[in-house]
């Protein structure tokens, strides 16, 4: 018997593998009552998740920087400077559009000249995200959605997707030019052809563009009408998202009784990212409490994090607990993007320094880990393939998803 049974038969005999046997199995994801969710409305919120043309300047799609096989994260990354290049507030970030002005002209961008501006922090994935109350690292995109041209309450609670879907659309790093108005974005999307840059186009897509060859045609299927509005794009997009559910890992099918569907040493990364206390804040089944929590990665000053939103200074430096479903297939972690390997980012929590600010576990205490041996190898073996979804890796249905005319070239760090 290997070491690694005998510590694994250790770890069953003292209790550990099977209190979370009851709760395994992912929940349905809330969808609002304002919003359901139907097959014509989610092949088009798919096609605009996946159309560059969202951009002011047809460079970035939603799907740009959400990339299924990259564990619904950003395959690109580059370096936002902050202050100082090369110092301590460096961030790898997320490329996106040129500066641009009000026309949609470049424009010479103070810390990134003409080349893509990069965001200050990493795009987290967007499949982690279906259950939460409220999006971003910081959780400023809350419950209550809002029609962005009257200010009507359309979706009084569960509408996180829709507000956080909003955003990029208008962001001058993300997707827009400076001063973008929803009735650029409207007018642009009844003119242009869906999906008009991209190849490889997935079967659904096909079908629906062929029999609704217009976004105008493509709306009055999902909504009855051919009006291009505000709230209409945000509602396909979210109810396009709310579909994508990573809950196919050898993980769930090991909790649903299959003993052979995760390896030995996943196994027993699994024993021991129960005893670490990994699950008080990556809790199962979702990997995440969706809590906000300052693990010492940085200091404060150089992002508030959530202290930003809500404005109390015991928030500072927080930022959302991300899921790791699928977190094996990133190419950057942490809101930083600051490692490269998840081998970094597990190390970290053996190797972090204390820095002011950092919270205890929840209900676990004070940060006292103990990685050695095999314990980091046996983690990133149940973090990596017990927590991946073929599917998501493979890019297959529904993570299926076009080639982007902006994939042929990429941005590479300096």
């Amino acid at each position: 018997m290997t070491i690694r049974a005998i510590l694994l038969l250790t770890f069953f005999s003292l209790g550990f593998g099977c209190w979370w046997q009851a709760s395994a199995q992912l929940s349905p994801v809330p969808v609002p009552v304002e919003n359901p969710i139907t097959e014509t409305k989610r092949v088009l919120g798919k096609i605009l998740f996946w159309d560059e043309q969202l951009s002011s300047n047809d460079t970035v799609a939603c799907g740009t920087c959400h990339q299924p096989a990259f564990g619904g994260g950003d395959s690109r990354y580059g370096r936002y400077t902050g202050s100082d290049k090369g110092t301590i507030d460096d961030v790898w970030g997320s490329p996106g559009v040129v500066h641009m002005d009000q026309s949609g002209d470049p424009v010479a961008h103070s810390m990134f000249g003409f080349e893509p501006q990069v965001t200050p922090r990493l795009t987290p994935s967007n499949f982690g995200s279906l259950w939460a109350t409220e999006q971003f690292w910081d959780g400023r995109a809350t419950s209550e959605f809002l029609d962005p041209l009257t200010g009507e309450i359309v979706i009084a609670t569960g509408g996180s997707l829709e507000n956080q879907a909003t955003s990029p659309l208008f962001n001058p790093v993300e997707m827009a030019k400076s001063g973008r108005t929803w009735e650029d974005l409207t007018s642009k999307l009844e003119s242009v052809d869906p999906l008009a840059l991209a190849s490889d186009i997935p079967q659904d897509m096909l079908e629906a563009i062929q029999s609704n060859r217009d976004y105008p045609s493509l709306f009055q299927a999902a909504f009855g009408d051919k009006n291009i509005t505000p709230v209409r794009i945000v509602f396909a997009i979210a109810t396009y998202q709310r579909t994508l559910v990573p809950d196919q890992t050898p993980w769930d099918y090991y909790m649903a009784g299959d003993e052979n569907a995760l390896s030995e040493d996943a196994k027993f990364g699994w024993r021991v990212f129960q005893e670490l206390r990994c699950v008080n804040c990556h809790e199962p089944p979702l990997f995440t409490n969706n809590d906000y929590l300052n693990i010492g990665l940085r200091l404060s000053k150089y992002d508030l994090g959530r202290q930003a939103i809500t404005g109390i200074e015991e928030d500072g430096g927080e930022v959302k607990v991300p899921s790791l479903r699928n977190v094996g297939l990133k190419a950057r972690f942490m809101h930083t993007g600051e490692f490269s390997r998840l081998s970094e980012a597990i190390v970290f929590y053996d190797n972090a320094i204390a820095l002011p600010g950092r919270d205890d576990i929840p209900n676990g205490g004070a940060y006292n880990f103990n990685i050695t041996g095999y314990v980091p190898y046996d983690l990133e073996a149940f973090l990596r393939n017990g927590l991946t979804d073929p599917r998501v890796k493979n890019e297959t249905f529904p993570f299926d998803r076009p080639k982007l005319n902006s994939e042929k070239e990429s941005l590479l760090p300096e």
